[in-house]
């Protein structure tokens, strides 16, 4: 049996969707907080609170507002929090992925109607939505695939009745 430094035993290693919610969580407060880098963000003089009117681009590519950024630290935030059990990562994983696959619906609505209308918000552009779409099926995808044995004692479609 493998013990720690204090001779107690050693933790057992955390299941693959909590690691996954780990590493997103950090990957969300890392571009929120990179979104408040002038540099990193270019136009940072015109990063305004919201809508389409803040011409700030994280990385020169995707339009970002204070608002935005914010969005992007809460969600890290709540990864972490969320992460400290299996449940909660697949709920952080799979619940996050599905709000950023309407958020990806939002920004091709907006974009088809008007970009420079009052509903634009969270300011999106064509970077933003493949980002949005990516991010919604690469987070809804670690959390149904990564949990299938995490925490269940079994597969999650075992019936009772199959041996």
């Amino acid at each position: 049996m493998a013990r720690d430094v204090r001779g107690g035993r050693r933790p057992a290693p955390r299941p693959r969707v909590q690691v996954a919610a780990l590493v997103v969580a950090g990957v969300f407060l890392l571009i929120g907080v990179l979104g408040f880098v002038p540099g990193v963000t270019t136009d940072y003089g015109e990063l305004r609170f919201a809508g389409h009117h803040s011409d700030a681009r994280l990385l020169g590519l995707f339009q970002v507002s204070i608002l935005h950024n914010a969005v992007h630290l809460l969600y890290g935030l709540v990864g972490l929090v969320l992460a400290r059990s299996v449940a909660g990562a697949r709920v952080f994983l799979a619940a996050g992925g599905a709000s950023y696959l309407a958020l990806w619906l939002y920004g091709l609505a907006i974009e088809a109607v008007d970009p420079e209308s009052g509903a634009n918000i969270l300011p999106v552009n064509d970077a933003d939505n493949w980002l949005h779409l990516a991010l919604g099926f690469g987070m809804l995808a670690l959390g149904l695939l990564l949990s299938n044995q995490a925490g269940t004692g079994g597969r999650l479609d075992n019936p009772a009745d199959r041996h």
